[in-house]
């Protein structure tokens, strides 16, 4: 199947490595030329504009963006829905707010174009293991889209299957869902990170009172000189808080135990934010995912060795660089 993909990214550039190595045809357009013409060198075929990108697509054509949310994405959606036809399809695979799809998905069907919104969960290391995608929009252009979710979704693997499983039908077990209707992806996705935060402050808290159970302040015979990184690691033998989210913990302490190399500063990218407004929309209470946003805030002022758990873990899994604030 053909598919354009506009913007490349760390997830963009390698979503469209692991859609070709699957056989599928990719179209690829990013401002920076140079990004084009990396993945023109491994079988894409580039394009220099919009237009160029949107003309060499096959009707019905369908283009996936992978650009920041807000108005990035916005201008983007726009840009190619002047340039689309009825029967085309704009498919959001970045962090965009859920209410925002829904205008969209309204707009674009007057025009007779299909909107989907995938929630994309993987970060870096998604050409390897595979992307587990979150999808909103109409069933039909979901259905016609289905190759494409699959070539980037993990698959089953080796992962047991849950008991029971065996009786159901779906995608689910594959890495790749549809959720509902315009929006629906993100949903799923924006709770998926708020749950995502409150987990990462968990482990950096605890990892934390280890950290610091040496204090003088204590009692001589109350103190514990604990290697963190050996604590990470057998953690992550059969224990029931083992994760990937520790794998990578446990990877970045065992670089660096101190974590030296991360200022403590931690950003957040929206999603815990929406995922806290949802929350209160909802009045379903959110101790924990509020407290961890709020810890994001708190980082920014001054560090502790809890956030600079947190900055390893978002570097690990998404390669994110957290800098210094107002650097």
């Amino acid at each position: 199947m053909q598919i354009g993909m506009v913007g490349l990214g760390r997830m963009g550039a390698n979503m469209v490595r692991r859609l070709m190595k699957a056989g599928h045809a990719c179209v690829v357009y990013d401002r920076n030329p140079e990004s084009v013409q990396t993945l023109a060198a491994e079988g894409a075929t580039g394009a220099g504009t919009l237009d160029e990108f949107v003309a060499t697509l096959k009707k019905p054509r369908a283009a996936w963006l992978m650009v920041p949310a807000g108005e990035a994405t916005e201008q983007t959606v726009a840009a190619l829905a002047q340039r689309m036809e009825a029967g085309d399809a704009i498919i959001d695979g970045g962090n965009s707010y859920y209410k925002d799809d829904v205008r969209r998905a309204s707009r674009l069907k007057a025009q007779g174009i299909q909107y989907v919104d995938v929630g994309t969960s993987g970060g870096i290391w998604g050409v390897e293991r595979g992307y587990c995608l979150m999808i909103g929009g109409e069933p039909e252009v979901v259905k016609r889209l289905d190759p494409i979710f699959k070539a980037l979704a993990p698959g089953r693997g080796d992962i047991p299957r849950t008991p029971g499983r065996e009786r159901a039908s779906g995608t689910a077990e594959d890495g790749y869902l549809h959720c509902g209707p315009a929006g629906a992806g993100h949903f799923a996705k924006m709770i998926h990170n708020g749950i995502e935060y409150g987990l990462m402050q968990a482990y950096a808290e605890g990892l934390d009172i280890l950290h610091n159970a040496n204090a003088k302040d204590l009692p001589p015979e109350l103190r514990y000189e604990f290697n963190i990184a050996d604590i990470a690691e057998v953690w992550r033998r059969g224990s029931v808080v083992g994760s990937w989210l520790l794998d990578l913990t446990a990877g970045a302490l065992l670089e660096n135990p101190t974590l030296s190399n991360y200022t403590g500063v931690v950003q957040d990218s929206g999603e815990g934010r929406w995922t806290i407004m949802a929350a209160i929309e909802e009045a379903v209470p959110a101790d924990v995912l509020s407290a961890s946003l709020y810890t994001r805030f708190r980082s920014r002022q001054g560090h502790t060795f809890a956030e600079k758990i947190l900055s390893a873990m978002r570097q690990k899994f998404g390669g994110h660089v957290e800098r210094p604030t107002g650097g």
